[in-house]
């Protein structure tokens, strides 16, 4: 049994890696400026109320001991510029520097594929250039290059960069889709919806994570993995299958992509859209990673195809939509608000 620290940990990706490591007899703690609600695992796990950008508070926090530090505390891109670049630099940095302090044996930096920006080809590797997007993008660019720093001074730190992530628990912008769809509205693509967009099941990317953090060769993980599902198809035809799990034989639909995508950066410019620039602007495009790196050095199978991890974070939203639907916000853990969404909804 190890004892983890998960920061971001009231999230959506720490709550469903704090299960899993539950499951498998570890010790948990979580580090999130939010409290933990959980109520299946509130009293399961240790948690420290404390921002990541809070030095000394943090540094008291690693100081308890712990034999691995995941770092998946992050401000998310709807949050302004100053909170995100506050939050994923200079948290990023309180808990690297703590880790280097108290000798943590093995770190997993959560990172993402926005770091590649507008690619112009397809599968990305762990070597392709990293010109991120916006400040969420740009950020966490930054913070990879620190872990590459203290990488010099003798730590172990993975670094994963996931596809755009889902399952219980996860709202965010896919609780826009999902509204729709228990509704019973068709939903707009922007653009025809026919390129090849990769997701990942959370279930997947904890497997990942533990994987690389009990790998027994520090040095063969000390580096970058894509981590992606498998099997994916065209955005048409993944989302899809959400419309016809909900029974009202709706449609994904087409609309104009350069209008739409017009219409976003006016909105976003007005601070009204409900997406933002890498969302929009990657919709239309192939997105997808290649893990053959993680799959030859940890091993990783994903266990669930684009349609079962859209299907069973849609399940997950049935089940719990009495619980949120009238929250609000920027996590993952909360829906987005539709904001012209919700007017052009009444026309699908």
């Amino acid at each position: 049994m190890a004892r983890w620290l998960i920061t971001g940990g009231s999230g959506f990706l720490g709550i469903n890696l704090a299960r899993h490591l539950l499951q498998t007899g570890h010790e948990v703690a979580t580090l999130d400026k939010l409290g933990f609600d959980y109520k299946d695992t509130v009293d399961k796990v240790t948690h420290y109320q404390i921002d990541v950008r809070n030095r000394d508070a943090v540094d008291r926090c690693i100081a308890t001991g712990f034999d691995v530090v995941v770092h998946g505390a992050a401000a998310l891109p709807l949050e302004s510029k100053k909170e995100i670049f506050s939050t994923n630099v200079d948290g990023t940095r309180n808990v690297l520097e703590s880790i280097e302090r108290h000798k943590v044996p093995r770190s997993v930096y959560i990172s993402s594929t926005a770091v590649y920006g507008l690619p112009d080809h397809h599968p990305l590797l762990e070597t392709d250039p990293m010109i991120g997007v916006g400040p969420y993008g740009e950020t966490k660019i930054i913070a990879e290059a620190m872990v590459k720093d203290f990488r010099k001074k003798g730590l172990t730190i993975t670094t994963i960069r996931p596809k755009s992530f889902i399952g219980p628990e996860r709202l965010g912008v896919f609780a826009i889709f999902y509204d729709w769809a228990a509704t019973g509205h068709s939903f707009p693509m922007i653009g025809r919806g026919k390129n090849l967009y990769q997701l990942l099941d959370v279930e997947d990317l904890c497997t990942a994570i533990v994987a690389a953090a009990e790998h027994p060769d520090a040095e063969a993980v000390n580096t970058e993995f894509n981590i992606g599902a498998i099997e994916f198809q065209t955005m048409r035809e993944d989302y899809q299958v959400v419309l016809d799990r909900a029974g009202f034989g709706k449609k994904i639909r087409s609309s104009p992509a350069s209008l739409v995508v017009l219409g976003l950066e006016i909105l976003d410019i007005l601070g009204l859209s409900p997406l933002y620039p890498w969302v929009y602007k990657t919709a239309t495009k192939d997105s997808f990673v290649s893990v053959e790196k993680a799959e030859k050095v940890l091993g990783f199978v994903p266990k669930y195809s684009n349609k079962q991890a859209l299907i069973r974070n849609f399940e997950w939203y049935l089940a719990n939509k009495e619980s949120f639907e009238s929250a609000g916000g920027t996590s993952h853990r909360v829906p987005w608000k539709q904001g012209i969404l919700g007017i052009v909804k009444k026309f699908y």
